[in-house]
């Protein structure tokens, strides 16, 4: 028996067990039937002769399977390893949720990445079975359902909102991953007890963002709290049952997003471990923006992540091992916006508030308190140009620091370490929560590498402790 083989049994257990920890990871399609899943699939177990596995959903439709009705595979929580690994795979993979591709096609993907069209093309057709096209076409049809389900934009609209080249491309797409047209897919959208779907364009898009697992999402409310910037943030509600909203610049436009703290929670079949979602509500001044938004979004409140890796794995230190069972499904949140954590980690919610106020762009249409977008770091490089504050807006605006989903975090760091007057805390922090690394550990604490790949993990349980600041 091959490796290949025993991975691949492995996988059948999982499917045999309806196992959500693996949502995912890894996606299973039955020959018989033509339809992929998600591992905790609740349909009737399929015999092991006829399922083949994918590192992708975009490998399953590209090998002519359509996602399953039932559990809809489109929907899962993103797979972790993306956000852990800093090679070219992984750093392509997170630049596609961002919609790098639908905006600036696969040459600008490869620029970003610094390779060629054809590396990057054989890099991800031989880990993931699909190359940069076919996993942006799979993102596309996933957002094509959510806004063809939750709004009542028009068809035509949706289509190249979904970032679709052509209303047939759009059609053939929707028909070929959902075995229905647009119409028919609308037509099974839930409604409420008046026979209206739950959303209108007035009312924003509602979105369930899933996670694996426990969430522990009051830690994570705490910190966006504590650093809520007037003007661009804002909290209500009481402690387990908040509410965070935040106005966010996106390619197309802006918008504005609210976020409730109380995860819903499912079990999708017998055996099956809870994963859940954080309900959102997302207003677009342009739809196009939704398939960034949302990964940014993720980002911020850490969705992909898989706590049965990381608590195991910290559960094993003695220091750790009681915070770990009272904070179970910790995370550690990155940012929606990169270029505005770097600065604010640097100035301070005080100094941020101010920038905002003097700099910030003025929305179009404010909401409640919500008024301002963050400048942008040219903004600032021109009107504040003298210290550290300039230097690092600078370095940003010129691109000299780079901190978007596809940045290397090594390359990064040495950069963000040659501004001048930036010190080493800063750094880590913007090494955590802007790029994202599950892997830091500050200056001045005693961090043992037996924590790794999980040191920021690590950190978070400390600092949710009382044990650091």
């Amino acid at each position: 028996m091959t490796n290949q083989d025993t991975d691949e049994d492995t996988r059948y257990e999982a499917v045999r067990s309806r196992d959500a920890r693996f949502d995912g990871v890894f996606f299973f399609a039955v020959e018989t039937t033509g339809i992929y899943c998600r591992p905790s699939c609740p349909a009737v177990t399929p015999k092991r002769a006829n399922v083949r596995f994918f590192a992708t959903a975009a490998a399953a439709q590209g090998s002519g399977f359509r996602a399953c009705r039932r559990c809809r595979p489109d929907a899962v929580p993103g797979s972790a390893e993306w956000n852990v690994r800093a090679d070219v795979v992984g750093r392509a993979v997170r630049l596609i949720a961002d919609g790098v591709v639908d905006r600036e096609g696969v040459a600008g993907l490869a620029g970003r990445l610094g390779y060629s069209a054809r590396q990057v093309q054989r890099q991800l057709t031989a880990e993931l079975g699909a190359g940069p096209v076919a996993l942006a076409r799979a993102q596309r049809a996933h957002t094509a359902r959510v806004l063809v389900q939750t709004t009542e934009l028009p068809i035509t609209e949706i289509a190249f909102a979904s970032g679709f080249a052509s209303v047939r491309q759009f059609n053939d797409t929707i028909r070929a991953v959902y075995a229905s047209t647009p119409s028919e897919l609308r037509a099974t959208a839930p409604r409420n007890g008046r026979g209206h779907r739950t959303a209108t364009p007035n009312a924003g898009i509602p979105l369930r963002l899933a996670h694996r697992g426990p969430y522990r999402a009051g830690p994570v409310f705490d910190l966006l709290e504590h650093q809520a910037v007037p003007g661009i943030e804002e909290l209500s509600g009481p402690l387990g049952a908040r509410t965070y909203r935040r106005t966010l610049r996106l390619p197309y436009g802006t918008g504005i997003v609210a976020v409730d703290e109380r995860p819903g929670t499912a079990r999708t079949g017998l055996g099956a471990h809870p994963g859940g979602w954080l309900d959102a509500r997302l207003h677009l001044t342009d739809p196009r923006d939704l398939t960034t938004a949302v990964q940014r979004l993720r980002r911020l409140f850490d969705l992909d992540a898989d706590p049965y890796a990381v608590d195991e794995r910290l559960a094993s230190d003695p220091r750790l091992a009681p915070l770990v069972a009272a904070r179970p499904g910790l995370r550690s949140p990155g940012t929606a916006d990169p270029e505005e954590l770097a600065v604010r980690a640097l100035t301070g919610r005080t100094e941020a508030e101010r920038l905002v106020r003097r700099y910030g762009k003025a929305l179009d249409a404010p909401c409640g308190s919500l008024t301002h977008l963050f400048p942008e770091p040219a903004v600032l490089a021109g009107a504040e140009p003298a210290g550290t504050l300039g230097a690092l807006t600078a370095a940003l605006a010129d691109q000299a620091v780079r901190l978007d989903p596809g940045a290397d975090r090594d390359d990064a760091q040495e950069a963000l370490r040659a501004v001048p007057g930036l010190d080493a805390r800063t750094v880590a922090e913007i090494r955590t929560r802007a790029l994202g690394d599950p892997d830091v550990a500050p200056p001045g604490l005693d961090v043992p590498d037996s924590w790794r790949p999980w040191r920021s993990y690590a950190v978070n349980h400390l600092r949710a402790a009382g044990e650091w600041e």
